[in-house]
């Protein structure tokens, strides 16, 4: 009988375990759709409030390419400019605080103010006051400042004492200890936060959109409610859906590229 350390044995498992929770996960989506189906079927069949997901997918194959190539790609341009932008200023706020540490008092009351202003009440006066896409972009950016910036500041704080230590010891200052230990130990607390950021900036954007705008996904969304359209409305909400989840995953595949040892366990 063969013998296998102790870390092969470990990924193995890991991989078994990963391998069984995808075919659980597609489990899941199919038992949704089935009850879906059903429900739309039976209890809504009358009225048609929730079409089941045949109705919605021949609703989305006859409204086709032409139709959402253009809502979705204004949408993830205002979500991705503002994702960019509100995390860019999330990550130097850290810094600032990890560099002047008497700032971090009134720094996080102001991040903890942004987290907290309602972005359905300030996006009216964004409209207002820069028009275009700005208003969109800025909404998307507040929704994921916070998020990332807790993250930011946790990952930060979370660097080896040891290898501080070290780097002192070496005559290293604060912006050594900064670039060759803390940023190191702070990536994986921060693309856990981008990962969270992605959809809430696909979610920012759209809001924008429910408040002003000539495309996107949010407004092709109340042009179907206002029509009637209830299938495509679904079908609209299912892309937006998608739009998200293709952005969660995304973040986490660059975090697999750029940290890899976290996602093998260190081995």
């Amino acid at each position: 009988m063969g013998w296998a350390p102790a870390s092969v044995t470990r990924r193995g498992a890991d991989r078994a375990g990963a391998a069984s929770g995808r075919l659980a996960g597609v489990g899941g989506v199919v038992a949704l759709v089935v009850v879906w189906q059903l429900v739309g079927m039976v209890v809504f069949g009358r009225n048609g409030l929730v079409p089941p997901p045949t109705e919605v997918a021949g609703q989305m194959v006859r409204d086709g390419w032409a139709f959402y190539w253009p809502n979705v790609a204004t949408t993830v341009s205002e979500a991705a400019t503002g994702w960019l932008w509100g995390n860019a200023a999330a990550v130097v706020l850290a810094l600032s605080l990890l560099a002047v540490p008497r700032l971090e008092k009134p720094l996080m009351s102001l991040g903890v103010t942004v987290y907290c202003l309602p972005i359905v009440a300030i996006g009216p006066v964004f409209e207002v006051v820069f028009g275009g896409a700005v208003p969109k972009e800025l909404l998307a950016a507040m929704a994921v400042f916070f998020t990332t910036l807790v993250g930011m500041v946790v990952g930060l704080r979370s660097a080896d004492a040891a290898s501080l230590d070290l780097v002192r010891a070496f005559g290293g200052g604060r912006v050594d200890q900064a670039v060759k230990v803390r940023l190191w130990y702070s990536l994986p607390s921060l693309f856990a936060a981008l990962r969270i950021a992605g959809p809430a900036a696909v979610l920012g954007a759209i809001i924008g959109e429910y408040l002003g705008g000539s495309s996107g996904l949010g407004v092709a969304m109340i042009d179907s409610e206002q029509s009637l359209q209830i299938a495509r409305t679904w079908g609209i909400a299912l892309v937006a859906t998608a739009v998200a989840a293709a952005a969660y995953g995304l973040v986490g595949l660059v975090e697999r590229a750029v940290t890899p040892w976290v996602s093998t366990g260190g081995n």
